[in-house]
């Protein structure tokens, strides 16, 4: 098995409505000082096979087809 990370973020311009909310709760909890919060989100794959440039693109077609909107979202893949 492979194991690969996929973190997909939202593109720089993007509102980012939860990154805020989450920012205000960490100032109600006493957290100062924090600057902008960007909220994302990982995805774990363990994949079967041994070639690591085949899963990389297959996992990058996976971010393309369903897991991340490339409209308004980035993402990077890194295997291990």
């Amino acid at each position: 098995m492979i194991k690969a990370r996929v973190v997909v973020t939202l593109k720089n311009g993007v509102l980012d409505p939860q990154g805020k909310a989450i920012g205000h709760a960490l100032d109600g909890l006493g957290f100062q000082g924090l600057g902008e919060i960007r909220q994302g989100k990982v995805f774990d794959i363990a994949v079967e096979g041994s070639d690591k440039d085949k899963v990389r693109k297959d996992v990058e077609a996976m971010c393309e087809k369903l897991l991340a909107n490339t409209v308004i979202e980035n993402y990077t893949v890194e295997v291990a």
